[in-house]
């Protein structure tokens, strides 16, 4: 058993300057289609990026608790945003709780509930019996959601698309119990955030301003900004979601 590199990160809130940035880093993440449906290629990038960051796949209770004590894994207890609903092992890599608690605060703020994590660290000896032989589960770099319904679930599946796409994890929607796997890429979320960070430490984002059209929604115009509507309200004082053709929106707003 090796022990692994872990990666400290600073806890500052996102700058919408790096919308446009490409992560650097850590070679190129691998992007097996935006769909969420899973594939032979998106387990190839997951297990792929669990042998680059060097993890050990943990064999049982022992080796989850060494881990622990050695500070390669850290406490996801939960807080106001999230919630952990019958986990085992509640415990993650640190840039997967960083994961959670910056999703799930955009969440909570979006959809008015608290985010369900249902799984997260799980041993080879605790996988169920519907789990993959390469589940990455075992490496610490892996959470399961709760799916929600109607809006809710468009705004999460829609964040993890877009991050899907700025190559710092890989996200499944698995039908049994109906759930989003997240393997969440450590080196590269990490980089992604700090880089973040780094845009927005010296400047002010300028106003940008977007006219509604015929059609749209505040949510896909969050999207299409990497907003979150809750934010989008805030910055223009709506009471509700609604809006009309011809409206003045702004735009500058953090990202997810």
């Amino acid at each position: 058993m090796r022990p692994t590199r872990t990666w400290r990160q600073p806890w500052s809130p996102f700058s919408r300057l790096i919308l446009l940035c490409v992560l650097l880093g850590f070679g190129s993440a691998v992007v097996a289609g935006q769909s969420l449906r899973g594939s032979a290629a998106s387990l190839d990038a997951q297990t792929s990026q669990a042998e680059r960051h060097d993890f050990t796949y943990l064999r049982g209770t022992v080796q989850v608790r060494q881990f622990v004590d050695a500070g390669i894994l850290v406490a996801v207890d939960g807080n106001h945003d999230y919630t952990l609903k019958d986990v085992s092992f509640p415990f993650g890599r640190p840039e997967v709780k960083l994961f959670i608690e910056r999703l799930s605060g955009q969440y909570h703020e979006a959809c008015g509930e608290r985010l369900v994590v249902t799984s997260l660290t799980r041993p080879k000896s605790k996988q169920p019996r519907n789990a993959s032989n390469r589940s990455v589960h075992p490496t610490g770099m892996a959470i399961d959601l709760r799916r929600p319904r109607g809006t809710c679930r468009r705004w999460l599946e829609g964040t993890l698309l877009y991050l899907e796409d700025q190559g710092v994890l890989e996200g499944t929607a698995e039908r049994s119990p109906p759930h989003y796997h997240v393997a969440v890429f450590p080196i590269q979320y990490a980089a992604y955030v700090e880089r973040l960070i780094e845009a927005g430490a010296g400047s002010a984002p300028q106003p940008r301003v977007y006219t509604v059209r015929r059609g749209d929604s505040l949510w896909r115009i969050a999207r299409h900004h990497g907003a979150s509507v809750g934010a989008l309200r805030r910055a223009n004082g709506l009471t509700s979601t609604r809006i009309y053709p011809g409206q003045s929106l702004d735009v500058s707003v953090d990202l997810w």
